[in-house]
C-alpha cells in the first residue's frame, strides 16, 4: 500500500505521524515535499536526485534505523530540477522492493499537493484541533476523492483539550483518532528515534497504533 499523509495547512504535524504511522506500519517513509521537506537527511542521494534523474530510487532509501527513509534535498535548484511526473514510479519502486510506503505530503491545495494523491491507494488526513480545521480536513478530503485516493482516517494532532472527535469522523466518514499533545512526540523525529518504539506504553504510542489498526483495516 501507498499512504499518503495530508492536511489542509501546514504547521499541524503531519510529518511528524508519517514518521510514526511509518514507524508502526514497518514501512518506508518519503519526504514527498520537494520545497519544504522536513523529515531527517543524511548525505547521500534524495528525492530531489531521483526526481531528476540522477539516482535510482531504491539507491536513496536510507534502510537498517527504526524507520526506513527516502529523504528530500533541502535546495531550492534540487526542488526546481525535480520532474514530479517520476514520482509515480518511484514510489512504485520502494513499494516493489520494501513492501508499504508512507508519503509525508505538501501542505495545503497546492497542485503539487495533489501529485502523490493520484498515486496512493488511500490517504490520513491530518487535522489540528482548531475551530476551523473540520473545513480544512473537508476540503483535503474533497481534493482526495478528485484525484481517486480513498480516506482511510483522519487525525486531529496535538489535542489538549477535549474536541468533537465524532464530528470529524461523521463529517469525514472516516475513523477519527485524537492524537495528544506530548513533547516526545515534537522530538521523535529530531532524535530518528520513534515514539512508538521509545515509549511503547505510552499514551501517543497508544494513539499512533489505533490510527495505525485503521489504516490497515481499509486496506483489506
Amino acid at each position: 500500500m501507498i499512504l499518503a499523509v495530508v492536511s489542509g495547512k501546514g504547521g499541524v504535524g503531519k510529518s511528524t505521524l508519517s514518521f510514526e504511522l511509518a514507524a508502526e506500519l514497518g514501512a518506508v517513509v518519503v519526504d514527498a515535499d520537494l520545497g519544504m521537506a522536513n523529515l531527517p537527511y543524511a548525505p547521500g542521494p534524495d528525492l530531489h536526485d531521483v526526481l531528476a534523474g540522477r539516482a535510482d530510487p531504491l539507491e536513496a532509501v536510507r534502510s537498517g534505523g527504526p524507520v526506513s527513509i527516502l529523504p528530500c534535498g533541502r535546495t531550492l535548484a534540487g526542488a526546481r530540477a525535480a520532474d514530479v511526473r517520476l514520482l509515480a514510479d518511484a514510489l512504485h519502486a520502494v513499494e516493489a522492493a520494501y513492501g508499504d510506503v508512507v508519503v509525508d505530503c505538501p501542505a495545503g491545495m497546492r497542485a503539487d499537493a495533489g501529485v502523490p494523491l493520484t498515486i496512493a491507494d488511500a490517504c490520513v488526513v491530518v487535522a489540528s484541533p482548531k475551530g476551523y480545521a473540520l473545513a480544512d480536513a473537508v476540503r483535503t478530503r474533497e481534493l482526495a476523492r478528485e484525484l481517486g485516493c480513498g480516506l482511510a482516517a483522519v487525525a486531529v494532532n496535538r489535542v489538549v483539550d477535549e474536541v468533537p472527535l465524532d464530528a470529524f469522523a461523521d463529517v469525514l466518514g472516516a475513523p477519527a483518532t485524537e492524537i495528544p499533545a506530548d513533547s516526545r512526540l515534537a522530538e521523535a523525529v529530531e532524535r530518528f528515534d520513534p515514539v512508538v518504539a521509545s515509549s511503547p506504553e505510552s499514551l501517543p504510542s497508544s494513539r499512533i497504533r489505533e490510527l495505525a489498526d485503521a489504516v490497515r483495516v481499509s486496506g483489506r
